[in-house]
């Protein structure tokens, strides 16, 4: 069996996992159609400009660095993808019918491995997929936080940090995920009663972390009026439409149940696509 030479490119830590890893061919080509996604993908979006870019690269220059893949466990004709779904993804758009591959024997463990460093190491996830990832290896393959640290090549602190993001309420965690709040801002809301009510203000003031840290000192003791604490299904509502339109909704019931629904958007583009989805749907 000849070994194959990981690029440069992997980086050490890709390169060290698949060195450590039986492979069972050298660079091979295989139908796009007999990929498939890998179920440990930590990565749950991909964004459309840098899937777009990487497409018309793909059409000029092709597939670079090779996928890396095993044989699927649903099926013998069909291989799951272990690092490069983005690549894969792109190759689609950019009308491929085959794409370069390594074929590599890897169990459920060495697969997620595999999707967590190529990500992390790529700075491809948002904290709260990187926190996610950290917490399967955890959950399901009885990781420490030590043995989790060591694997990925980051501090313990750094580990514990990304963890605690997961123990936000979902309406914050909905807004890091669409990365309308930063890891930093994130962090320092950790544990507080507010930090929904928090994250709304550090966005809508624009507030740097500095700042945010300011404003989580003069809340942190002080219980928000009972005027300005949302009902949880408007906020789970707000959370859903903002999901589905792409951009900030904002909805203020007042109590005789008349109120104001409002609409963010950052361009024309936006603006432009609000209006269409209105008009498609009245």
């Amino acid at each position: 069996m000849d070994s194959f030479k990981i690029k440069k490119g992997l980086g050490r830590g890709l390169s060290s996992l698949i060195g450590d890893t039986k492979t069972k061919s050298n660079i091979n080509k295989l139908s796009i159609s007999d990929l498939v996604r890998n179920k440990y993908q930590p990565r749950k979006t991909f964004d459309e400009e840098n899937l777009q870019e990487l497409s018309n690269s793909i059409k000029e220059r092709g597939i670079i660095q090779p996928i890396i893949v095993r044989q699927s466990k649903i099926s013998d004709k069909k291989f799951e993808i272990i690092a490069g779904e983005r690549r894969w993804l792109a190759a689609q758009n950019a009308g491929l019918n085959e794409v370069p591959v390594v074929i590599t024997e890897a169990d459920d463990l060495k697969s997620l491995e595999f999707a967590i460093v190529e990500n992390v190491q790529r700075h491809d996830l948002n904290a709260i997929e990187e926190a996610q990832g950290y917490q399967r290896l955890i959950n399901e393959f009885s990781y420490d936080q030590d043995k989790v640290a060591k694997f990925i090549g980051k501090s313990r602190s750094h580990i514990a940090n990304c963890l605690r993001l997961l123990n936000l309420p979902t309406e914050v965690i909905s807004l890091v995920e669409r990365n309308k709040l930063s890891q930093g801002h994130a962090k320092i809301l950790v544990g507080l009663e507010n930090a929904f009510y928090l994250s709304k203000k550090i966005i809508e003031k624009n507030l740097s972390v500095r700042q945010a840290e300011n404003l989580v000192k003069i809340f942190r003791n002080k219980k928000i009026p009972k005027k300005l604490i949302k009902d949880s299904n408007l906020n789970d509502l707000e959370t859903s439409l903002s999901n589905q339109i792409g951009i900030n909704v904002r909805i203020k019931n007042k109590r005789n149940n008349t109120g104001l629904i409002s609409f963010e958007y950052k361009d024309l583009d936006q603006l432009n696509k609000l209006i269409d989805t209105i008009k498609s749907n009245y």
